[in-house]
């Protein structure tokens, strides 16, 4: 696979906008949940949509579950920004940049395992702390798309860094964006976005995992109602060391809507270290990400007022889901970051390595590796800035998109930083060159913001639910299915068409660039021209005569030396002795045959018998009709091989398939009564039988 070819093939699929190219900054909490969607997460607060609204989704990941593809979002790549945002982005990936290369030591910090104070100061003189917070709090007011890039930077030159930026703005007071009231946002974000205050996310205890809605943390309401009581734990919070505002989720008994009676709900609040009451832990030491703070945070007896709760009480989860949900996707971001890292180290290194007396670059299992890394990153990027620019765009349906890429991001780049270490052998087990740390680092991140099996469960949800509305659909329709004539055949013939085989008639043909054609028709051929089986064309050679099945060779197990006497039935059928001839399953009186080649002509083993003097009676003679006892040792003089009765009775054939005989002429050969599947009278009987039952249950049903 050429480099060249391949990256110039890529870029024909999709239009990066200008200043795209770099790292990542990452966001998060250590042991985050994800659990059933309950609302969407756009740029500000939306209600949860409802359940018959999925059938409407524009996802593309949606769509493959309903067996649509839906394209709106993903063709053509899309591009939000103007060309203002472009300059604005262009200004500030300079300097970032720079700052990373320049001033950040990302192996000192890990040495530390602290972020340095110069790095700190010189990270809140560029503004990093309040990349989304809006101007008029202070910060840049950058769209999610501006943020990926800048997040990309960050990811390729030192993760830890990037967690505690991420941690403090992907979520730390992400709520405040989302939910925050206009007192709530004034009050705090000018703080957050220069930096004097650092914020955490405090959701994961230590009976509460990924199942987030078994939090302990209790908020308990004042009689007088104007503030709460907060008890409990958090564990593995970052920045929870240095934070000085969280995000903490807890249990607050409110009255059901039903029944009136007091029922706990997960309520957010917004707690300042200031109120009393909110301590930390020790550091924790850690495998990798070892410059960021992850520390325990306690709450005991902190008194919260009323004003500081985020959203509407009872309605924690939702928030806490959101928040994850919108977060989500600079995790893809710092992925293409760290692999764009990385792939540039392993081909400097097999720029510059030789070996056998040539560059090791030139060595084709080094090329294909630095394709297969160049291919993980450029998927990687694409996803993530697909994502955000569905978020800046406005689509409500972007959460499955996020998921998928924070678990495929996540994976590939664990792959690549793997393949970096294999192409500089040893060197890249070495702490200078930085790869064993970034290999650490990525370790994290197929856990937090959700770990990638819980993921995987969540796409899968969102997927079957969106089908199973669709079903619902269907299962409306077929009380009225004279009104319905149009859908119920439209899912008849659908099914039909799976049934026997026929494929969906969905393609992406004519979405291919025109230079592209040849090679996405080579990996994905037109379903509508029949395929010839590749199996049954290699399983059948074109001339058996040239080509002939050579004879299979016994395998001879070693003996096992003392083996123990109860074992020995049990090994003997495992592994029969193979000086004992095999007898065949059918005929257990007769050896199996042995397959000859059919090049070579057997020799005759027939000897032929010598005169003897004297009357002698040979075997099976009307005087002898029973074969003569064989001795012990060489056949004597004379006597020749008994020849096999040719006329024996052999097994009768089995009858596969469920053939018939004529039991009147037991010459003719057997008949087929089996319908193929594929055949039209297979299909013309199941879709008389369909519409007839389609029909019926209506009538039936009115």
């Amino acid at each position: 696979m050429a480099g060249l070819g391949l990256g110039a093939g890529l870029r024909l699929l999709r239009r990066i906008p200008p200043g795209f190219g770099g790292s990542r900054l990452q966001s998060t909490h250590e042991a985050q949940a994800v659990l059933p969607k309950t609302g969407t997460t756009t740029a500000t607060a939306a209600p949860p949509k409802s359940q018959g609204s999925l059938e409407e989704s524009k996802s593309f990941a949606v769509g493959m579950f309903l067996g649509r593809l839906s394209t709106e979002q993903v063709f053509p790549y899309p591009a939000v920004l103007s060309e203002e945002q472009e300059q604005t982005l262009r200004e500030l990936v300079g300097p970032v940049s720079r700052f990373f290369e320049e001033v950040n030591d990302p192996a000192r910090n890990d040495a530390l395992e602290k972020v340095e104070d110069e790095t700190m100061k010189g990270l809140k003189e560029l503004g990093v702390f309040g990349l989304q917070v809006p101007p008029e709090f202070g910060g840049l007011g950058l769209n999610n798309t501006q943020y990926a890039r800048l997040v990309q930077i960050v990811g390729q030159h030192d993760l830890a860094v990037g967690i505690t930026l991420g941690a403090h703005q992907s979520i730390g007071f992400k709520g405040l964006l989302l939910y925050g009231s206009p007192e709530q946002r004034e009050r705090y974000l000018p703080r957050l976005a220069s930096g004097e205050w650092v914020a955490a996310f405090c959701l994961t205890e230590p009976g509460s995992g990924s199942d987030a809605a078994s939090i302990r943390t209790r908020a308990t309401p004042s009689p007088c109602g104007t503030f709460y009581t907060l008890e409990g734990e958090k564990i593995w919070i970052s920045n929870g060391g240095i934070a000085e505002l969280f995000t903490v989720f807890a249990q607050t008994p409110l009255p059901d809507e039903r029944t009136g009676e007091p029922r706990d709900r997960i309520t957010a609040f917004l707690v300042e270290r200031g109120f009393g009451g909110v301590s930390h832990g020790p550091p924790e030491r850690k495998l990798g990400i070892r410059a960021s703070n992850t520390a325990s945070v306690l709450l005991d007896g902190v008194r919260v007022p009323a004003g500081n709760v985020l959203g509407a009480p009872g309605s924690g989860f939702k928030v806490a889901m959101n928040i994850l949900n919108n977060g989500r996707f600079g995790t893809a971001a710092a992925m293409a970051g760290t692999m764009r890292g990385l792939l540039a180290t392993a081909v400097s290194h097999a720029s510059n390595r030789s070996q056998f007396g040539a560059k090791i670059h030139e060595f084709g299992a080094i090329q294909e590796k630095l394709a297969r890394m160049a291919l993980l990153h450029y998927v990687t990027e694409s996803m993530a800035f697909m994502v955000s620019a569905s978020m800046d765009r406005g689509d409500p349906d972007f959460q499955m998109e996020a998921a998928v890429s924070k678990i495929f991001g996540s994976e590939a780049a664990w792959a690549v930083a793997d393949e970096c270490i294999q192409i500089m052998g040893g060197m890249g087990f070495m702490q200078e060159p930085g790869v064993e740390r970034v290999l650490r680092d990525l370790r994290i991140f197929r856990i937090f913001e959700g770990t990638n099996d819980v993921l995987r469960l969540f796409v899968a949800l969102q997927g079957c639910q969106a089908l199973g509305a669709q079903l619902r659909g269907v299962q409306a329709a077929l009380r009225d299915p004279l009104g319905n004539v149009g859908l119920l055949t439209g899912e008849v013939t659908r099914r039909l068409r799976r049934k026997a085989g026929l494929g969906s008639g969905l393609s992406l043909q004519h979405l291919v660039h025109p230079e592209l054609k040849d090679g996405a028709q080579q990996v994905s051929p037109d379903p509508k021209k029949p395929q010839k089986n590749p199996k049954i064309r290699l399983r059948t050679p074109k001339n058996p005569k040239i080509h002939p099945k050579k004879p299979k060779i016994p395998q001879i197990p070693p003996k096992i030396p003392s083996l123990h006497p109860e074992l020995k039935d049990g090994t003997q059928q495992v592994s029969p002795d193979p000086k004992k001839t095999k007898i065949h399953p059918e005929h257990p009186k007769k050896p199996q045959n042995v397959t000859q080649d059919p090049k070579k002509t057997p020799k005759s083993t027939k000897k032929t018998p010598k005169s003897n003097s004297g009357p002698q009676n040979p075997p099976n003679s009307p005087q002898n009709p029973l074969p003569a006892p064989r001795a012990q040792g060489r056949r004597p003089t004379g006597e020749s091989r008994p020849q096999k009765n040719k006329n024996k009775t052999q097994n009768p054939p089995k009858n596969p398939q469920n053939l018939t005989q004529d039991p009147q002429n037991p010459q003719n050969p057997p008949k087929k009564t089996k319908i193929h599947p594929k055949s039209p009278e297979f299909l013309g009987i199941w879709g008389f039988l369909g519409f007839f039952g389609v029909f019926f249950w209506g009538f039936w049903g009115s």
